[in-house]
């Protein structure tokens, strides 16, 4: 127990907790605005794959970091149209199209990688952004290094959850998003272009799932591979189920799920040897199962998710 107690009190753990947490966030937000508006958007794994690549590869090429998480913006908002002109206009499978863009936004970002980039032993670097101290609040006791020398992105993600929860919650765009998820031919009685509406939301959905994936090559790390998402965009999709489709949730889910992941890391460390590797990384994903199994019970789904919307059918 003096162990756990130990790691508990590392202001590290909660610095890496933030840290971790920031794709997660952003994805989670960008999936929730998705599924609010009437449709799942399963390829945010690909989606993050190549917002990841094509942010590292634009301040590579002499962007600035602001410019590169545009254009890994920009690049998730492309296929998020894509994703919208297969399920809202053509009424396709929201499954099959969801899992074509994620297999073929991963493979692309692979092949304009290799395409672009010298094949080296070791993957070229960039300068990622740098943490910032948050003027008298830095230097607090634990809280300070803690909560308060993150990089800039991590700030903004927290901010965008803020936001993205005022404006679903307590402005007309916002009902005008839940009606069009719950009920779009109500929406459409009130005036409201449903199909309008899916498509400005699944386009800003994916294109903060870029910038989720630009995190990790521009922020958290400084060179791109091709794994590197590995599967958070998967656990993003689980998480907005956790937070029962409400952005504040959401930013809990994602803190409580990168708590998981920053506390077995350290606690592999302390246990080396004694216990197997592979029981540890196990420990975030188990504990996560059993917070969406007892919250999923309780979570209200959008009444019209995955249901492709015909302007004057029933």
């Amino acid at each position: 127990m003096s162990v756990v107690f130990d790691i508990l009190a590392s202001a590290g753990l909660w610095a890496a907790v933030l840290r971790i947490a920031t794709p997660l966030i952003l994805g989670t937000l960008g999936a929730l605005l998705c599924e609010r508006s009437g449709v799942l958007n399963l390829g945010i794994e690909g989606i993050m794959t190549f917002g990841a690549m094509i942010g590292w590869l634009a301040v590579y090429n002499g962007a600035d970091l602001w410019t590169g998480l545009l254009v890994a913006a920009l690049s998730g908002g492309v296929f998020g149209l894509l994703h919208a002109g297969l399920t809202v206009t053509l009424g396709l499978s929201q499954h099959v199209s969801g899992l074509g863009v994620t297999l073929f936004a991963s493979s692309f970002s692979y092949y304009v990688f290799r395409l672009l980039v010298p094949v080296a032993g070791t993957p070229p670097t960039i300068e990622p952004f740098q943490p910032i101290d948050v003027p008298m609040l830095s230097s607090l006791p634990f809280v300070g290094p803690a909560l308060f020398t993150q990089t800039p992105p991590t700030y903004a993600a927290i901010f965008l959850a803020l936001a993205l929860a005022y404006v679903i919650f307590r402005t007309p765009l916002g009902l005008a998003i839940r009606m069009t998820g719950e009920n779009p031919h109500a929406a459409e009685a009130q005036g409201i272009n449903p199909m309008a509406v899916r498509y400005g939301a699944v386009v800003a959905g994916s294109a903060l799932m870029g910038v989720g994936g630009a995190f990790l090559t521009l922020s958290a790390f400084n060179s791109f591979f091709p794994t590197m998402v590995q599967g958070r965009g998967w656990i993003c999709i689980a998480l907005v189920v956790f937070a029962s489709w409400r952005p504040g949730r959401a930013l809990l889910g994602a803190l409580l799920f990168a708590l998981f992941d920053s506390f077995q890391l350290r606690l592999q460390t302390r246990l080396s040897g004694v216990v197997p590797y592979q029981i540890f990384l196990m420990i975030p994903y188990l504990l996560s199962i059993a917070a969406l199994a007892l919250m999923a019970r309780r979570a209200r789904v959008p009444q019209a998710l995955m249901q492709p919307y015909r302007r004057g059918e029933r």
